[in-house]
């Protein structure tokens, strides 16, 4: 009986000690969060894009309420409101947001770009590009699979008829899902009001990238020579826009000379008079 009695006082007053020792533990170890966290969390739209470079809307929130990050404008899907009124709330600097949207850098639809053979692999621009690099003759521009459009978390992208996904800037908010989607980095995100832009990847020399696709960039450099200095080059047989307002600014004169269409102006700036 006795024994009964010293087992049972024993097993309490090791129960009493542990658990003081946990409640003591747990508020010397506590993690106590700032406030100013969940402020911030309620700003912010909830999209947990990574769009920010944090891992989500808690990481980006963090960052900002500890000081870590000093730039209240990093999330795209919220824009200029909500840089506002993060900057306001934590006392920043104010900061201007230019909003981003996704676009395609090639127009080799079922038109535009010849086949050279059926693909009967799986649908999938990864897994097209590291096998038999799809059933287009170029190999720089888009497979066509829209894996892009199934990782845009937004529903802001479609696959068109003629082949090409296409891009819903309304519902865009530049997270770039879709960049990271496309194995051959033909989606790039810019700003919203930009309008003359190089839609060809191909590196081949002209009379190759002709063959295959009807608007390649042939590598002419009449429409560098156009631009002015140093807003444009030409290398590796293809032209890149280095400045885009310098080229926006005479975007008819250096549009109007690319002989194959690779060079042109976004379609929703297409009746707009932009020289």
């Amino acid at each position: 009986m006795n024994v009964v009695i010293y087992s049972l006082f024993l097993a309490l007053g090791l129960g009493l000690f542990f658990g003081l020792f946990l409640v003591i533990a747990f508020k010397k170890l506590a993690v106590h969060e700032d406030p100013r966290v969940e402020k911030i969390l309620e700003i912010l739209p909830g999209a947990n894009c990574g769009a920010c470079g944090y891992a989500g809307c808690a990481g980006y929130a963090e960052a900002l309420a500890m000081g870590h990050e000093t730039n209240p404008g990093k999330c795209a899907p919220g824009g200029q409101e909500v840089a506002n009124q993060i900057s306001h709330f934590l006392g920043l600097d104010a900061v201007s947001v230019t909003k981003l949207v996704a676009k395609v850098m090639c127009n080799g639809s079922k038109e535009n770009a010849i086949r050279r053979s059926d693909y009967n692999g799986i649908e999938s621009c990864r897994v097209a590009e590291f096998t038999l690099k799809g059933d287009k003759g170029c190999v720089y521009g888009c497979l066509g699979f829209g894996d892009c459009v199934d990782a845009c978390p937004f529903g802001a992208m479609y696959m068109g008829e003629d082949g090409l996904p296409k891009v819903i800037e309304e519902k865009c908010t530049a997270c770039g899902k879709c960049v990271e989607a496309c194995p051959r980095n033909i989606i790039e995100l810019v700003p919203v009001d930009r309008k003359v832009f190089v839609f060809c990847k191909s590196l081949d020399r002209g009379p190759v990238a002709k063959s295959y696709c009807k608007v390649a960039c042939i590598g002419c450099g009449l429409c560098v020579k156009n631009a002015p200095d140093g807003a444009m080059k030409l290398e590796n047989n293809l032209a890149y826009i280095l400045q885009p307002d310098k080229v926006d600014e005479v975007a008819e004169k250096v549009v109007g000379v690319c002989p194959t269409g690779a060079i042109a102006i976004d379609k929703k700036f297409a009746e707009v008079k932009v020289s």
